[in-house]
């Protein structure tokens, strides 16, 4: 199936992540693309390239081929209780809800229809998410045009919905995770001599490339890490320190401590 017309229930942080993945990626017309939100000045940037928006979710809904529902768990139902009698049958629901199950949806939505529940991250907005999502009721040509979506805005792939709050800690809080790194990498660059945009800059590039390195070799991270330690050098005394100070271990346990909060 083709994707013509989709519309984002709420135009927050994340929807308004994916509205500018949609745009950027030119995945739809601009005119194709609904997006809501009570507060309509801030989709204003959205409206300038050419996407709908509009704060009446039904008006929205109807005629999409895909509605995505970008709001926070406890307004979902809310939601749902607006759109649900222009649903049809065809209509595929994305949730993007952490925490609420597709049977959830389901049983408000009133009847049965593809649906499902998908985590992407911030990153989408620059076409470089990695989207986890579960399904219930598709067909194999609604996945795989749901997986082709996302898949031009980063990756994509379908997993049990058992592991999506996993998925959640992994891809989504990972990204800040990612980035706490990243700026004590800087600190460490300033303090060693570096400027810190330069800083930011090199350890920036640094860890996307070692990223792209696992991506496109498909190794684990011990074989790129073999390939960069000598010795007796500089790369294996550095991480040794790191492990002495429970690098992994932090690691390890802030994935853990997140999972079961």
């Amino acid at each position: 199936m083709t994707i013509h017309k989709i519309t984002i229930i709420g135009g927050g942080n994340l929807g308004s992540a994916i509205a500018n993945g949609i745009l950027s990626n030119q995945i739809i017309e601009p005119a194709h693309l609904t997006v809501t939100r009570r507060n309509l000045e801030a989709l204003s940037d959205l409206k300038e390239k050419g996407a709908i928006i509009t704060s009446e979710n039904a008006y929205a809904t109807q005629g999409a081929d895909v509605v995505m529902l970008a709001v926070k768990p406890y307004l979902i139902e809310a939601v749902i209780s607006e759109i649900r009698e222009v649903l049809t049958p065809n209509t595929i629901v994305i949730s993007l809800a952490t925490g609420t199950t597709s049977q959830d949806v389901e049983n408000w939505c009133g009847q049965k229809l593809p649906i499902f529940r998908a985590m992407p991250n911030t990153a989408i907005a620059i076409g470089e998410s990695m989207t986890c999502m579960s399904a219930k009721n598709t067909t194999k040509e609604q996945e795989d045009a749901v997986l082709k979506l996302f898949n031009q805005m980063g990756q994509a792939l379908i997993i049990d919905e058992s592991l999506m709050v996993a998925a959640t800690v992994l891809a989504s809080c990972g990204t800040a995770f990612a980035l706490r790194y990243i700026r004590a990498a800087v600190e460490g660059g300033v303090q060693i001599g570096f400027k810190a945009d330069v800083a930011t800059q090199i350890a920036a590039q640094t860890v996307k490339g070692a990223a792209d390195l696992l991506l496109k070799n498909g190794n684990h991270p011990e074989v790129e890490i073999d390939r960069v330690t000598t010795p007796g050098g500089v790369t294996i005394t550095g991480l040794n320190e790191m492990e002495n100070k429970g690098l992994s271990s932090a690691v390890i346990q802030g994935h853990l401590k997140a999972y079961y909060k």
